[in-house]
């Protein structure tokens, strides 16, 4: 929890989120735990591992990595999750395709999680709001259009 999203995260909310992650770990590709949010506005951080060791991803790890996420979330009954553009930042992946598997597995996964009731995606940049803009509008959703919050650039 050095750089990207885990560094915010340990830098914001404290250590004890990654000594409470790496007791838990190591997880696989895809997978994802749940720790405490230590100094963060939250009550729980999920962890989901979108990079390999080589800190590279792919399509189908990012949307396990989100499926996986979202099965903590049904467990932990949690009413607000929110999604960093994972795997888009250190792992490279293209960011209009990764925005459309997280979306398109979001919303998948809504139809089996009742609790849930808010998805943000937090996201940074103006390219990355256009791109995650872009996947909500596509397909068909129940959910409320993209709100900004804030400046997107």
């Amino acid at each position: 929890m050095s750089t990207g999203v885990g560094g915010a995260l340990k830098r914001r909310g404290g250590d004890e989120i990654e000594f409470a992650a790496v007791g838990q770990g190591p997880i696989g590709l895809g997978e994802a735990i749940v720790t405490p949010a230590g100094a963060l506005a939250a009550r729980w951080v999920i962890h989901a591992a979108s990079l390999d060791r080589a800190r590279r991803t792919s399509g189908a790890a990012i949307e396990a990595a989100v499926r996986s996420a979202m099965a903590r979330a049904r467990e932990y009954d949690i009413q607000t999750i929110a999604f960093p553009a994972l795997g888009t930042g250190v792992g490279g992946f293209p960011l209009e395709e990764a925005a459309r598997i997280m979306v398109r597995t979001v919303r998948d996964e809504l139809e089996r999680s009742p609790a849930i009731t808010t998805v943000i995606f937090a996201l940074r940049g103006a390219g990355t709001y256009r791109a995650f803009q872009l996947a909500l509008g596509a397909g068909e959703s129940t959910a409320s259009p993209a709100q900004p919050i804030g400046d997107p650039a």
